[in-house]
């Protein structure tokens, strides 16, 4: 029987949108929630414990509109709190992880580049896939304070941002780096200005197309697909200002959503 109930998705703020795309576009027919928790956005700078109450709320509030699956669609947030969250629901939950499996099969000079948030490049999650992924390759780890804030805002084009990621490069470019991993669900929706700073020899790739192949495979395996005829809705939360976020939302997805809806947790 097909399961008409809806999958969560949730972010420290919008830039989870980027797989959200990926979702829908593989799973046409599902009904998606998705919370940004803009008000208490960026994650990369709060302690693991904070990080983990703040999802455990969404997580509930998410599963009592009844979501049938969990997708941490934040690196950061599955860094920190994947394996806690899997503690107290029993819903499938997908979560992300930096592509440096696929970085370290890519690169040609053996030079990688993360951009990612503190949180995520000390989490012991990362360090895994290090540790299973990357031997002989030289990891350069860059956090990039700030870079989240301008997604936030919706400033893509903006001078400050490119200034900013110029900053952020550098040390990339000087280390000879061929692939750069977008470390965080913000961070591809600035993909077209870390390729123009990169150049067109390297290689910027992310995660969002493979969580939503693994979504998709979840819910195969576990029974739970939506009615394959119908076109599935979105609807969309935010912790912050309804308005404000809503706009963003709006230009990062493409199109006008029907309403940003406002949730105290």
């Amino acid at each position: 029987m097909p399961n008409p109930n809806p999958i969560g998705i949730f972010d420290s703020g919008v830039g989870g949108i980027s797989v959200l795309k990926e979702i829908r576009r593989l799973l046409p027919a599902e009904e998606l929630l998705y919370f940004a928790d803009s008000a208490h956005c960026p994650y990369g700078v709060k302690p693991q414990e904070e990080i983990r109450r703040r999802i455990i709320k969404i997580a509930d509030f998410l599963i009592a509109r009844k979501a049938k699956m969990l997708v941490s669609a934040c690196n950061t947030a599955s860094i920190a709190g994947l394996d806690f969250l899997r503690q107290f629901f029993q819903v499938p939950i997908v979560g992300m992880e930096p592509a440096v499996k696929p970085a370290a099969s890519m690169t040609r000079n053996g030079k990688v580049g993360v951009l990612a948030t503190g949180v995520t490049v000390t989490g012991e999650r990362f360090n895994s896939l290090l540790e299973r992924f990357a031997n002989g390759i030289e990891v350069y780890k860059v956090t990039c304070p700030g870079l989240v804030e301008q997604v936030e805002m919706g400033l893509l084009d903006d001078p400050a941002t490119e200034k900013m990621l110029h900053r952020y490069l550098e040390p990339l470019i000087a280390n000879s780096v061929d692939t750069v991993v977008l470390g965080c669900t913000h961070y591809p929706f600035l993909r077209p200005l870390v390729e123009k700073i990169m150049g067109p020899s390297v290689k910027v790739i992310d995660t969002g197309c493979a969580v939503a192949k693994r979504v998709k495979q979840v819910l195969q395996e576990a029974e739970l697909q939506g009615e394959a005829h119908e076109n599935g809705t979105e609807t969309f939360f935010t912790s912050a200002d309804p308005v404000q976020v809503g706009r963003v939302i709006n230009y990062l997805w493409g199109h006008p959503v029907a309403k940003t809806h406002h949730v105290e947790l």
